[in-house]
């Protein structure tokens, strides 16, 4: 008889910890972050960890637009996708005042320009290469002669340069460069988040990923630099977002592989 009150105490406690997380927006805040009346996301185009454009209707789907969206509707503002191709682009945003808040991964360097969240997420790198390949495992790769495509200024590209010492690093402007110096055979590898990588697979018939963990990124939600209120807002809603599930059923829904939910602060 007495686990009946135990349980309905600890039933309690899980419902009051969910309505903690809770995001109603001040006024302060929902003025801060969608000054131009909608809120405007900004994330990369064409990686499926952020976002890509569905073929047949020519919308955005994936974690940026599913977060993006919920964001928007706890504001009561119209929502607005807006993508890029790089990063340097993205960021270049910021400065610009071309969006609001933005997805991407967490690094030193980029937090010069823009206040992250915690992540929301983690994602782990890896290799592909096309069939025939001479490599064939990671103790492979960093050899002589060897040329690694990666996308510039990306997270990747920072794992690389600091861990590649004898093969040639070759970056390309957007994922979709990267992508055609492999088919045309200037690289003989490329490298990213390995859901990108399992992406990306599906255009090189006999290409596969190499096994073995090659490093990760944490990716948060952004705001441009000295925007107190909407960055407070933004940790907030990626807190409420982690809890209730929100970010977890965005990860499935995009199918992503080596992507898992951030522990929460």
């Amino acid at each position: 008889m007495r686990t009946i009150p135990r349980l309905a105490v600890v039933l309690a406690l899980a419902l009051t910890g969910c309505a903690g997380t809770q995001t109603t927006p001040t006024p302060e805040a929902r003025s801060a972050l969608t000054p131009m009346g909608k809120l405007r996301v900004g994330f990369i185009s064409g990686s499926p960890i952020h976002a890509t454009k569905d073929v047949a209707s020519g919308e955005f789907k994936g974690v940026a637009v599913d977060l993006g969206k919920e964001m928007a509707r706890r504001l009561g503002a119209p929502f607005e996708p807006v993508a890029y191709t790089s990063v340097p682009a993205l960021i270049a945003g910021a400065k610009n005042g071309e969006w609001d808040v933005a997805t991407m991964g967490i690094n030193a360097e980029r937090a010069s320009v823009v206040d992250f969240t915690a992540p929301y997420m983690e994602v782990e790198f890896s290799y592909l290469v096309p069939q025939g390949s001479r490599i064939s495992a990671l103790a492979e790769v960093d050899r002589p002669g060897v040329r690694i495509g990666v996308v510039e200024k990306s997270s990747p590209d920072a794992y690389l340069a600091g861990t590649i010492r004898s093969a040639t690093l070759v970056r390309s402007s957007t994922i979709a460069d990267m992508v055609e110096s492999l088919q045309a055979r200037r690289v003989d590898i490329i490298f990213g988040t390995k859901a990108g990588m399992y992406s990306q697979a599906e255009k090189f018939a006999g290409s596969h990923l190499l096994e073995g963990r090659s490093g990760g990124e944490k990716a948060g939600m952004a705001t441009p630099k000295g925007r107190d209120q909407s960055a407070a807002y933004a940790r907030q809603f990626v807190e409420s977002a982690k809890a209730q599930g929100l970010v977890k059923a965005a990860i499935e829904r995009a199918a992503l592989r080596g992507v898992v939910v951030s522990p929460r602060e």
